[in-house]
């Protein structure tokens, strides 16, 4: 029977920095797939306007593109602002740690 591989903190820390990584991906990937939808449907949206003499889109009811972009600009913002929290989250931890290591030695 082979003997069990110890983990090491590299790996560990590792492991912990690719979760990280694909966390921050996801959400980047996330926002750019509703980014893409968002300009192909309206810009199908406005081609069949156009080619209509039903002007639905920009005319007097522009709900569909005002309410799906004020949605696109929410999930920006908390896209952006979960990408900058987990930053500041860890720059606050390492702060923290050097305090108390400075209160232990």
């Amino acid at each position: 029977m082979a003997p069990l591989k110890q983990s090491s903190p590299d790996d560990e820390n590792s492991s912990s920095l690719e979760a990280q990584a694909k966390k921050r991906v996801d959400a980047k990937l996330g926002f750019l797939t509703h980014l893409l939808v968002f300009c192909c449907v309206n810009a199908g949206f406005y081609l069949l306007s156009s080619l209509s003499d039903r002007s639905w889109h920009f005319g007097y009811t522009p709900f569909p593109i005002w309410g799906w972009g004020l949605g696109l600009v929410i999930h920006g913002i908390v896209t952006w602002a979960s990408l900058q929290g987990q930053d500041l989250r860890g720059s606050m931890m390492e702060r923290e740690m050097q305090r108390l290591r400075q209160r232990q030695g």
